[in-house]
């Protein structure tokens, strides 16, 4: 069998068939999916977790004139990591997927995640800042995944998340400029 006999049984192209394939809607790109949700949950709950061990290792050794209420604050923010850790893993859960099973595939799931460098409380408060703002950040983004994959539970729970990172970080501001 040649080249051109393989052809031989399609029909040549007609003006209707050539305006037909013209005309139809260019393939649209798959959108996101629960898959790409699930791990997009599992690296903001891994994040989470990150946000819980800093915050508490700060109010533990956190210094200075502020103490109490940068200490006080600092506790409703670990007791706050750790609730959203367990919601964002639930979730991952809900959609039938698995979280990893121990600490190390856990901290492989979080990324870009400043570490603390310094025990002065201003370098301690502003590198927490910068990972809550980020945080934030990384919410809004899988909310809109969440809206894609049509899971308002997910949408709307990182709607609250987004508004309580952005809330701490405007707290932890206001501290620093006094």
């Amino acid at each position: 069998m040649t080249y051109s006999d393989s052809f031989a049984d399609q029909a040549a192209p007609t003006v209707e068939r050539v305006a037909t394939i013209i005309m139809q809607e260019p393939e649209q790109p798959a959108g996101p999916t629960v898959e790409e949700l699930s791990s997009q949950l599992v690296g903001l709950a891994s994040y989470t977790n990150q946000l819980y061990t800093q915050s508490h290792l700060i109010h533990l050794n956190v210094e200075g004139p502020i103490f109490l209420p940068i200490h006080e604050f600092l506790k409703g923010q670990y007791k706050l990591h750790i609730k959203q850790f367990d919601t964002l893993s639930e979730f991952v859960r809900t959609l039938d997927f698995f979280m990893p099973m121990c600490a190390r595939g856990l901290q492989q799931a979080c990324k870009n995640f400043k570490n603390v460098k310094s025990y002065e409380m201003r370098d301690m408060l502003s590198t927490y800042l910068s990972n809550l703002d980020k945080g934030g950040m990384v919410a809004k983004d899988i909310q809109k995944t969440a809206k894609a994959v049509d899971a308002p539970d997910i949408e709307n729970y990182l709607a609250d998340y987004v508004a309580l990172s952005f809330k701490a970080a405007w707290f932890i501001k206001a501290t620093l400029r006094g």
